[in-house]
């Protein structure tokens, strides 16, 4: 099973898949590989539809044993984690089905639902006016932080693309970030507000040098030690930051993320046009935040509802 799995993983990254891409596969297929030495199976022909629906539901019984960052311990896979692990090893032996080292019955093994969720948080504009007044006085990293977050409102990318900017990647004369191998290994360019150019310059100029370790890696946001951000560590200053602010909201990087999409559907901006500037390769992801950009139907509620309509003529009485 091991030596299978390792060439699939090579064949992925030899086919130009993302490191991302690789790294989660290898993790989901390290999870079944256990499994299935556990059953004493060794062979990828030997994943029979009875032992694809015992690995499922084994999946589905699973505990975590201990509490971690996510979550505390006895929590189970969420529907997303466990449609994940079943995806790859139903990729992993459509692959083997085309070298004779497995059958069909993994092609189509069905995935679980996802469910349609929506995000819970979103800052309005004012709570992240809040935090950003509120991160310029987080010390001497202030000025880091304080970009960072700017850049996170203005532009929506990702933790990962984020971490991953680069020095010249800033384009001051067009207003824009190119981003470098952004999710499924899509590059693109999005618009970059003038007061997010504005922090990373005065970032750039007053604090990035000092946390500079000769060879300059020439990322655009450096760590304490001179270092490119670590994800999780990104994720947990950014989550910090708007804790201390005290907006009574818990979220990090994917919080600005998603409040910038709701604010700028609610500003008008079309659905395609935020598509694009988010990375979505499909459209209904975007479609999501449609049904949180709350403001047009409100607008349309009281401009129809009976129980609205000519409200906003009438003179209130004090107590309405």
């Amino acid at each position: 099973m091991n030596p299978c799995i390792h060439e699939y993983l090579t064949w992925l990254a030899a086919t130009n898949h993302s490191p991302a891409t690789v790294a989660n596969r290898r993790s989901c297929l390290g999870r079944l590989s256990a499994w299935c030495v556990t059953r004493g199976l060794t062979r990828p022909d030997e994943l029979s539809a009875e032992c694809l629906e015992a690995y499922r539901l084994a999946l589905f019984h699973f505990r975590h044993t201990r509490s971690s960052s996510t979550g505390e311990a006895g929590r189970p896979l969420s529907w997303g984690t466990q449609a994940e692990h079943l995806g790859a090893v139903r990729c992993f032996l459509r692959w083997c089905g085309t070298r004779g080292l497995a059958g069909p019955v993994g092609a189509d093994l069905p995935l679980p639902r996802r469910p349609q969720q929506l995000p819970h948080v979103i800052l309005s504009a004012r709570d992240i006016e809040t935090v950003l007044r509120s991160v310029t006085r987080a010390g001497p990293l202030g000025l880091r932080d304080r970009a960072m977050l700017e850049v996170l409102y203005s532009t929506g990318i990702r933790r990962a693309e984020l971490a991953g900017l680069a020095l010249s990647d800033v384009d001051r004369e067009r207003g824009v970030l190119l981003i470098r191998g952004g999710k499924g290994q899509r590059d693109r360019v999005v618009p970059l507000g003038g007061r997010a150019l504005w922090w990373i310059d005065r970032y750039v100029r007053r604090c990035r040098p000092g946390l500079t370790v000769s060879p300059d890696p020439g990322f655009l946001f450096l760590t304490r030690r001179g270092r490119r951000f670590r994800l999780n560590r990104l994720s947990e200053r950014v989550r910090l930051l708007v804790e201390a602010a005290g907006v009574g909201k818990a979220g990090s990087c994917h919080l600005f993320r998603h409040s910038m999409a709701t604010l700028l559907l609610d500003g008008g901006a079309d659905v395609r046009d935020v598509q694009e500037i988010l990375g979505h390769a499909n459209l209904s992801t975007t479609a999501r935040y449609l049904h949180i950009s709350i403001e047009r139907l409100k607008a349309v509620h009281a401009r129809a509802h009976p129980a609205e309509r000519g409200r906003s003529r009438r003179v209130r009485k004090p107590g309405w």
